[in-house]
C-alpha cells in the first residue's frame, strides 16, 4: 500500500508540475502578445503594407511587455549573478566549512545556510544595489536612459565594489590568460576578467577563514582520540565523544556570532 501510494503521489506531483509550467508559459505568451498588440501601430499614409512595433511606452520609457521580458530574463540569470558577483559565495563556503568542522554534515541544512548567506549578502551589498537602482534602473524606467546606457552606468558601482575585494595577483592571472594588456586604471578592467578574478579571491579568503575555524575543533578531535586510545577503546568512534564538546565550545564562545561578525568585517561592514 505504501509503495502504491508513493507511485500515485509522484504521478500527482509530476502532473501538477506540468500544469504549473504550462500555465506560466501561457501567461508569458499572453503578456508578450498583449503588450505587442497594444504597441503595434499602422502607418496612416500606407494602411496595407505592414505593421510597425513600438517598444517604447507613451511617455518615452520602455513598454510593459519589454519590462516583463527583461524581468523574466533577469530571473533566469539571477542565480549566476548572485553566485559570481556578490559576497554570497564566500559566506556560504565559510558557513558550510563551519558545519563540517562541527562534524554535522546536514545540520543546519543547506536551505538554512543558503538563506542566511542570501540575506547577509543583501545586507552587505545594499548600498551598492541602492546606487545601481538610483543611477541606472530608475532613469531607464523613466525613459531618460537607453538599455545600453543603463547597463554601462549600472555596472560601475558593482565593478568598483568587486575591485575592492579582488587581489591584484588574481586579476593579473586572468588578464594574462585572456592575453590582454594590463589595464591602465581600475575603471578599464573588463568584467569578463574581473568576475572570475573576484571569485578566485573570494574562495581564497573563504578557505583561510575556514582553516582558522577548523583548528580548535581539530585539537578537540585529537585530544579525544588520544584519550580513547590510552583507555583501549579503539572501537569507539572519537567523533561520538568529541561532538558534544565541540558543540559546547561553539556555544560558549558564541560561534555563529563570531563567524558572522568576521564575515561582515571582511567586507568593511555594510557596503
Amino acid at each position: 500500500m505504501s509503495v502504491a501510494r508513493g507511485v500515485v503521489d509522484r504521478r500527482a506531483l509530476r502532473r501538477f508540475v506540468l500544469i504549473l509550467v504550462g500555465v506560466l508559459a501561457l501567461v508569458v505568451v499572453l503578456t508578450l502578445v498583449t503588450g505587442t498588440a497594444a504597441h503595434a501601430q499602422v502607418p496612416p499614409d500606407d494602411q496595407g503594407e505592414g505593421v510597425t512595433i513600438d517598444i517604447n511606452g507613451a511617455d518615452g520609457g520602455p513598454s510593459g511587455s519589454i519590462l516583463t521580458l527583461l524581468g523574466i530574463t533577469l530571473l533566469s540569470v539571477a542565480p549566476a549573478l548572485l553566485l559570481m558577483m556578490s559576497s554570497f559565495t564566500k559566506i556560504f563556503v565559510v558557513l558550510a566549512m563551519t558545519r563540517n568542522a562541527l562534524s554535522l554534515p546536514t545540520i543546519p541544512p543547506n536551505q538554512v545556510l543558503a538563506g542566511l548567506s542570501l540575506f547577509l549578502s543583501l545586507f552587505i551589498m545594499w548600498p551598492v544595489l541602492t546606487e545601481i537602482n538610483t543611477v541606472a534602473v530608475q532613469p531607464y524606467i523613466d525613459g531618460s536612459l537607453t538599455f545600453a546606457q543603463a547597463i554601462d552606468v549600472g555596472q560601475l558601482p558593482l565593478q568598483e565594489w568587486m575591485l575592492r575585494f579582488t587581489r591584484e595577483e588574481d586579476l593579473a592571472l586572468m588578464t594574462r590568460m585572456a592575453d590582454q594588456p594590463n589595464p591602465e586604471d581600475p575603471s578599464s578592467v573588463p568584467m569578463y576578467t574581473l568576475i572570475p578574478a573576484f571569485m578566485i579571491s573570494e574562495l581564497r579568503a573563504a578557505f583561510i577563514i575556514g582553516f582558522v575555524i577548523f583548528v580548535p575543533f581539530l585539537v578537540i578531535d585529537l585530544v579525544v582520540a588520544a584519550a580513547l586510545m590510552s583507555m583501549g577503546m579503539m572501537m569507539l568512534p572519537p567523533v561520538m565523544i568529541s561532538l558534544p564538546f565541540k558543540i559546547l565550545l561553539f556555544i560558549l564562545v558564541d560561534g555563529w556570532g563570531l563567524i558572522i561578525r568576521a564575515l561582515l568585517e571582511s567586507y568593511g561592514g555594510v557596503g
